[in-house]
């Protein structure tokens, strides 16, 4: 069965990075979707980056030109290097496999990142 699986989650200050890591696995990786998600306390989940299997990109408004997705598709691995984190990024973030935008895909179980002001 599909089974993702983050690290790389902590405690932070402002300014401070983290670099989250998602290992695939039970899928064929290459061609799936790989996004970030998160989710803070009363809010709803939102997508936070997506790299596409043919390599095209997209981020949140929020964390442009601070977050950077990336995909090792010969470790089966997506990553999103986080810098200059602020506060408004404290939240759990999952890891999410689509084989096709717009269906609900696969999800890893969470990891926790919180950012201290």
């Amino acid at each position: 069965q599909v089974q993702l699986v983050e690290s790389g989650g902590g405690l932070v200050q402002a300014g401070g990075s983290l670099r989250l890591s998602c290992a695939a696995s039970g899928i064929i990786f290459s061609i799936h979707h790989m996004g970030w998600y998160r989710q803070a306390p009363g809010k709803q989940r939102e997508l936070v980056a997506r790299i596409r299997s043919g390599g095209t990109i997209n981020y949140a408004d929020s964390v442009k030109g601070r977050f950077t997705i990336s995909r090792d598709n010969a470790k089966n691995t997506v990553y999103l290097q986080m810098n200059s984190l602020e506060p408004e990024d404290t939240a759990v973030y999952y890891c999410n496999a689509q084989r096709f935008i717009g269906t609900t895909g696969s999800w890893g179980q969470g990891t926790q990142v919180t950012v201290s002001s």
